[in-house]
């Protein structure tokens, strides 16, 4: 099999521009209404949200959002999976429903065999048709790095979002899925040894869990990616207003995680993620492994919600604002 984690100096959401030097790229970009929209934003780049949404008319908000990366697994076909799994997500983290998406396409086309590229957008056509989204076209392009994802279109309520600026003291948070997905996949890139149960937990979809925290009553919520649970975690919380007390010990990881994170498989994105929450966190109730863990850059990981979700563990509360946006304990 060719690697494909091998053309790629990164992999998957770990590739991310760290969330601090990102922030400073957008610095300012807010504020700038169009001419004569046809909806109103409601949720644009103001807190880093998942997605942008715009109401177009009573009851009916649109979800825009897009997401790609550069190879996570060396299976093709797994890696579109994930991919798409991964885009999708962020309609979900905003309660919509995905409708539309068009494939996002970057490839060494003098190194890759093109058989390969149709078996990654294949994987991504399966996520979709099993979201119940339409994949229309898209755009590629010739590129020194592999690189795959969507651009999503999608509807939500506009009077019943979930939103990353909504959290409110009191309220326990939940996740929907195991974090150590990303140690696990720098094991992977670094052995070839295959994670059926991270491939897994990659492809699932967010849908049933967005639908459970709504119908829960939920109005906050986030995914949890590449800037890691405490990543993403400190951008809700700094957005609502509020300190977010994390217990270490409920937190759910999945198997080989923490021997992944012993034999030193731990990317570099994740560890900008914990450097850019250190200065904002108490972290000294954990090890710095521990920190590492709850800083591991996710792909395609799970919803982080503000409120009590069916099946899903309660990993910590929003408590009112203290001296720290983030307390593990």
């Amino acid at each position: 099999m060719t690697r494909l984690t091998q053309y790629a100096r990164g992999g998957g959401c770990a590739c991310k521009i760290p969330p601090g030097e990102l922030e400073e790229v957008v610095r300012g970009l807010t504020g700038a209404a169009p001419r004569d929209p046809l909806g109103e934003l409601l949720v644009g780049l103001d807190h880093g949200d998942d997605a942008a949404v715009v109401r177009i008319r009573d009851g009916v908000a649109l979800i825009a959002t897009t997401d790609f990366f550069t190879p996570v697994v060396d299976d093709p076909f797994d890696w579109g999976r994930i991919a798409a799994a991964n885009a999708l997500s962020d309609v979900y983290a905003m309660g919509g429903r995905p409708v539309v998406a068009v494939n996002l396409l970057s490839w060494p086309r003098g190194v890759l065999p093109f058989e390969l590229a149709a078996e990654v957008l294949r994987g991504g056509l399966e996520v979709c048709a099993e979201a119940g989204a339409h994949l229309a076209g898209g755009h590629s392009v010739d590129d020194a790095e592999p690189k795959y994802g969507l651009a999503v279109t999608g509807i939500g309520d506009p009077d019943h979002l979930l939103r990353n600026d909504t959290g409110r003291p009191g309220v326990p948070l939940s996740l929907t899925k195991p974090l150590g997905i990303g140690v696990l996949n720098s094991r992977h890139k670094a052995t070839g040894e295959v994670f059926p149960q991270a491939v897994a937990a990659m492809t699932a979809l967010n849908r049933d869990a967005s639908r459970a925290a709504l119908d829960a009553g939920a109005v906050c919520a986030t995914d949890v990616t590449g800037f890691g649970l405490l990543g993403h975690l400190h951008k809700l919380a700094r957005a609502s207003g509020v300190t977010a007390v994390v217990d270490a010990a409920a937190v759910p990881y999945l198997e080989g995680a923490r021997e992944a994170l012993r034999d030193g498989h731990v990317s570099g994105g994740t560890r900008r993620n914990l450097d850019w929450v250190r200065p904002h966190a108490d972290l000294g109730a954990v090890s710095e492994d521990e920190a590492l863990l709850l800083a591991d850059a996710q792909t395609s990981g799970g919803l982080l919600v503000a409120g009590e979700v069916p099946g899903a563990p309660v990993v910590g509360e929003l408590v009112p604002r203290g001296e720290h946006v983030l307390v593990v304990r």
